[in-house]
């Protein structure tokens, strides 16, 4: 599980995306997010401005993202 820093209070899902290096566009993760291939917390999420916080698990491509605070 690769751990993620965030400063602020949360970051958006498909930018989380692109600050993790899993994907290499904002288009990219748009659509990776809308045709539900990322997972929150467990969950399918189609939300590409869902807000993510730390304590939260995404998972995509086989990767599992933990986000932490500084």
């Amino acid at each position: 599980m690769k751990q993620i820093v965030i400063k602020s209070e949360f970051i958006k899902l498909d930018s989380l995306l692109k600050f993790a290096g899993l994907v290499e566009s904002g288009g990219m993760a748009k659509a990776m997010i809308q045709n539900n291939l990322v997972q929150v917390n467990n969950n399918a999420c189609n939300q590409r401005g869902k807000k993510i916080y730390r304590g939260d698990l995404v998972k995509f491509n086989g990767q599992e993202l933990e986000i932490i605070g500084e």
